[in-house]
């Protein structure tokens, strides 16, 4: 069912909720339920919460990231109602309704919503970068069978000969190699080794046994730029 403007209404409902950056993109090669449409939502980190995790995640960055989480379930959630409301299908990938896999896994991961929603690409240490915002930015996603108008998706990166995150990275688990749509994760990126240096980081400096760093966010270019400016 076609809704005039349904593209545009939906982006200000999502910005209304705190989005930073909206894109649509086909998801028809990656699932089969008819809900073909997926919509990219990313928050950005605020920068002066960037530059305090030079060093690795403060308490500041902790009550951010999990503050950004809730403002983007409460965003896809609205605007999967809304879509609702104008006679289409949709379901909000919160939080809560993402299965992860014992590898760390997930069936869509909001990273390939936002590739195909030309929001950006994946960087050497496996996190989105924009060209807005670099990789501080927080993500969700919906999906739906609303004719979205969607966005050229990005297949290939755009990180160059850049090594900031290899040489950051305290687990070693960024391999230098450039991301392509067709690559498998684990061919440039050991989420393994990722893992267990963030919890180590974490509990040093927050004394929480979590998955937070933030050491690759602070030192990609496209981040440095956004919180210079």
């Amino acid at each position: 069912m076609k809704v005039p403007d349904i593209g545009q209404g939906l982006k200000n409902v999502l910005f209304q909720h705190g989005a930073s950056l909206v894109g649509f993109g086909d998801l028809s090669n990656l699932v089969s339920d008819g809900q073909t449409y997926g919509v990219s939502v990313a928050i950005a980190v605020p920068a002066a919460v960037i530059r305090s995790i030079e060093y690795g995640p403060t308490p500041e960055y902790y009550h951010e990231y999990y503050r950004i989480n809730d403002l983007l379930d409460d965003a896809v959630t609205a605007g999967a109602e809304y879509l609702r409301q104008n006679g289409c299908e949709a379901k909000a990938m919160t939080c809560g309704s993402v299965v992860e896999s014992d590898d760390h896994r997930t069936a869509l991961p909001y990273k390939t919503v936002a590739t195909r929603a030309g929001i950006g690409w994946i960087g050497k240490c496996a996190l989105l970068v924009t060209k807005e915002y670099g990789s501080a930015v927080r993500l969700s996603a919906l999906v739906t069978n609303a004719p979205l108008a969607c966005a050229k998706p990005i297949d290939e990166s755009f990180c160059g000969s850049c090594t900031a995150c290899a040489a950051a990275c305290p687990g070693k688990a960024v391999s230098g190699k450039l991301w392509n749509k067709d690559m498998d994760r684990e061919e440039f990126f050991h989420a393994a080794d990722c893992r267990k240096a963030a919890r180590m980081l974490a509990k040093e400096k927050l004394n929480k046994e979590i998955t937070l760093c933030g050491k690759c966010v602070f030192v990609c270019p496209y981040t440095q730029k956004y919180i210079a400016e």
